[in-house]
């Protein structure tokens, strides 16, 4: 049993952020949604125009690295949003001063670095949260709902496609992108909040098997790749995944086939039921037609649900939805198709620890 700090409940939950880049916005915006309860300490960046930016749009405090941060920060989370090569050590750093930490996905791109990630912050009695906001969108929830509540009966097959486009541009920008080591590819980055759904909606998985290509992008990672997966239940399914798709982002989905019902849900990010049918009623399909959204960012609208959460937790009045333990389930599935993929051959879960 791990005993974490005691609850924070007199003051408002101090955060710091590392990590000025594109998603860092989606962190201020939720911040500012849960002023009443949290606020923004700190931001960190080495890039001097990305931490002049943040700082002048947050009122933050900046520092131009970690180590700086740690030294002075009153914070008692501190956020990562730094290429996700970088995670281990910095939350290895992190909660050896005795801070929580909250990761970007993927929490690493090694699967030793992510069970390194865990090991720190359970020594350290500190939280480690991992960022899977898609959870909680409203689409999402009913369908977990629906396999939870057995309203499918047995699951026969599931398909998740995630049919996007990043140009060439898109890898340039930054010298980290389309990296082994820092960056992952099109399943591990882009594609990591659906590889999330196929364990988090249709359970265990018994067995992967991958093949990933390079088609069109100037980058050491894949572009492009497909996976067949079996369940421990005995459900089969194939996840495709492609950053090229012409001329625009095109289809985030998942289909589930089973028993007694039958559900799609599609549009750019999972933004819409578009099939939902089942051999037997139930109150949760009134709100089918008020569940799907329009979307301009396939980031969702996750971010304040899952602060929420977070600050719920710190607070002492929740359980966490998505910390390390969860966050190692996705990174073991990602490890596990990228072994396929390299080796040419069928994949055994769990991983050997």
């Amino acid at each position: 049993m791990r005993h974490y700090p005691a609850p924070i409940q007199n003051r408002k939950i101090r955060f710091a952020l590392v990590g000025c880049g594109r998603i860092a916005k989606n962190h201020f915006s939720a911040l500012d949604r849960h002023a009443d309860r949290a606020e923004l300490v700190g931001v960190c960046d080495v890039d001097p125009a990305a931490l002049s930016a943040a700082a002048a749009q947050t009122g933050a405090a900046a520092y131009a690295n970690l180590t700086s941060l740690l030294a002075d920060t009153n914070a008692d989370v501190i956020i990562l949003t730094t290429p996700s090569g970088l995670h281990a050590e910095q939350t290895v750093e992190i909660a050896a001063t005795g801070r929580h930490v909250m990761t970007e996905k993927p929490m690493a791109t090694r699967w030793h670095d992510g069970l390194r990630m865990v090991k720190a912050c359970d020594e350290a009695a500190v939280r480690l949260f991992v960022v899977k906001q898609n959870r909680r969108n409203d689409t999402l929830q009913l369908l977990k709902r629906a396999v939870t509540q057995g309203r499918f009966g047995r699951i026969y097959m599931v398909n998740i496609n995630v049919f996007w486009t990043r140009p060439q541009e898109y890898y340039d920008s930054a010298l980290w992108r389309g990296t082994w080591e820092f960056d992952g590819g099109a399943f591990m980055n882009q594609a990591s909040h659906y590889v999330d759904l196929l364990d988090w909606i249709v359970g265990p998985i018994e067995s992967i098997q991958a093949y990933t290509a390079t088609l069109a992008r100037n980058i050491e990672v894949e572009d492009t790749g497909v996976i067949s997966v079996k369940w421990r239940s005995g459900a089969l399914g194939s996840m495709n995944v492609t950053m090229l798709t012409y001329p625009k982002n095109l289809e985030g989905s998942i289909t589930i086939l089973g028993e007694n019902g039958t559900v799609r849900i599609g549009g750019v990010a999972v933004n819409q039921i578009q099939h939902w049918e089942f051999a037997q009623a139930h109150a949760d399909d009134e709100k089918v037609q008020t569940a799907s959204y329009a979307t301009t960012s396939v980031y969702g609208f996750g971010h304040p649900l899952y602060y929420d959460n977070v600050i719920q937790v710190l607070r002492g009045e929740a359980l966490p939805e998505t910390d390390g333990r969860e966050g190692l389930k996705s990174l073991e599935v990602l490890i596990a198709m990228y072994l396929s993929a390299r080796d040419g051959k069928r994949v055994a879960l769990p991983l050997d620890y």
